[in-house]
C-alpha cells in the first residue's frame, strides 16, 4: 500500500469505520483502519488490496508517529456511550476527550504538513431539545448528555486550532444510523436491535409511550456523506455539517414497519422513559446537499429491507 496521502480511520474497524473504509477504497484511496481489535479478515472490509491495519487506542496512542503521512484523519473513535457516559463523565472526559486534544496538538506540530480531520460528532446529543425542528447546524449546543458534551467539546476544540492554527477540521453531526454490521450488543442503535430480536422472536423493550422519534439512516447514505466532506475542497465556508436522512420516526413506527416487513405482530414491552431521551431529534441537511453535493438515496423502508435480507442471508456479521 503506499502510505503517501492515505486515509486513517481511527475506530476503523467499528461499525461506521468499517462502511466508510470500503466507500474509499472503491473510489481508489489507500485506507488504514485503526482501532483495538482487527478486523476478521481484511478481505470482510473488501478490496483488501488498499486496505490495511493498525493496532490503536485512544488511551495511548502516539499521535507523531500514527499520523505521520497522512492525508486525511476521519476520528470515529469513541469509548462511551450515552448512559455510561452519564454514568461516569470524568473517566468519558477522560477517555475520549483529552486524547483528542492530544490529537489536535500532534496535529499542530505537523504545520503546513497537518491532514485534514474529519471528526464523527452527534447529531443526536448535541443538540439537546430542540427550539426548531429539522434541526440545523446554527442550533445552540446544549446537550443534555455528558456523551453529548464531550462532543461538543471536541467539536468546540476542533474549532478552537482551526482559529489559532489553520488546522483544516471538519465536523459531522450524525443521526441515528443502522445497519446489519452494528453491533447490537452495545445496546445502541434500536433500529438494529429492534430487527434482531423480531427476526429471533425476542421481546423488543421500548423506552417511554414510543412517540420518542429519531433521524434513522441507512449507514451507506452515512458512509456517502462522510467521504464527501473528506474530499471536499478546503474553503473559507462552512466546516460542520448534519449527516441525516432529514426526516423522523418515532419508535412506533419503526414497530410498524417492521412488522408490516415480517408479516406478523411483534412481541413488544413497554418500560418507564429515560430522561436523558430527547422527545424528537431530526437534523436538517439542506447544508450538505448545498455544499457537499450528498443526499441520502435509501429510504427508511428500504434500509430496513436491506438490514432484513442481510441478517437472514448472515451476509454481513455484527463486529
Amino acid at each position: 500500500m503506499t502510505k503517501s496521502g492515505y486515509h486513517l480511520i481511527l475506530g476503523g474497524c467499528g461499525f461506521i469505520g468499517r462502511a466508510v473504509a470500503r466507500e474509499l477504497a472503491s473510489r481508489g484511496i489507500d485506507v488504514v483502519v485503526a482501532g483495538r481489535v482487527p478486523p476478521i479478515g481484511l478481505s470482510s472490509l473488501g478490496l483488501p488490496g488498499r486496505i490495511d491495519y493498525r493496532a490503536f487506542s485512544l488511551a495511548d496512542a502516539d499521535w507523531d508517529q500514527l499520523i505521520a503521512g497522512v492525508a486525511v484523519i476521519h476520528h470515529y473513535a469513541w469509548s462511551s456511550l450515552p448512559a455510561s457516559a452519564n454514568a461516569d463523565p470524568a473517566r468519558d472526559l477522560a477517555d475520549n476527550v483529552v486524547p483528542t486534544l492530544r490529537l489536535l496538538d500532534a496535529m499542530r506540530r505537523q504545520g503546513a504538513a497537518a491532514p485534514r480531520l474529519v471528526f464523527a460528532s452527534s447529531g443526536g446529543t448535541v443538540y439537546g431539545r430542540l427550539r426548531q425542528i429539522p434541526v440545523a447546524e446554527d442550533h445552540p449546543l446544549h446537550p443534555i448528555t455528558a456523551y453529548g458534551v464531550g462532543k461538543a467539546a471536541v467539536e468546540l476544540y476542533a474549532n478552537q486550532y482551526n482559529a489559532l492554527y489553520g488546522l483544516d477540521c471538519r465536523i459531522a453531526r450524525i443521526s441515528n444510523a443502522f445497519g446489519a454490521e452494528q453491533n447490537a450488543g452495545r445496546g445502541q442503535g434500536a433500529v438494529t436491535i429492534f430487527i434482531q430480536k423480531a427476526l429471533a422472536g425476542a421481546p423488543i423493550e421500548i423506552w417511554g409511550d414510543g412517540t420518542v422519534t429519531r433521524d434513522y439512516i441507512h449507514v451507506s447514505d452515512v458512509a456517502r456523506g462522510l467521504v464527501a466532506l473528506a474530499l471536499a475542497p478546503q474553503t473559507e465556508g462552512p466546516r460542520t455539517f448534519n449527516i441525516g436522512s432529514g426526516g423522523g420516526v418515532s419508535l412506533n413506527s419503526l414497530i410498524d414497519e417492521l412488522a408490516s416487513q415480517l408479516g406478523r405482530d411483534l412481541d413488544v414491552r413497554r418500560v418507564e422513559h429515560r430522561s436523558f431521551d430527547v422527545p424528537t431529534s431530526v437534523l436538517d441537511t439542506t447544508l450538505a446537499r448545498q455544499i457537499l453535493g450528498w443526499r441520502p438515496v435509501v429510504s427508511f423502508s428500504n434500509g430496513i429491507a436491506m438490514t432484513i435480507a442481510n441478517f437472514r442471508g448472515d451476509t454481513h456479521r455484527s463486529v
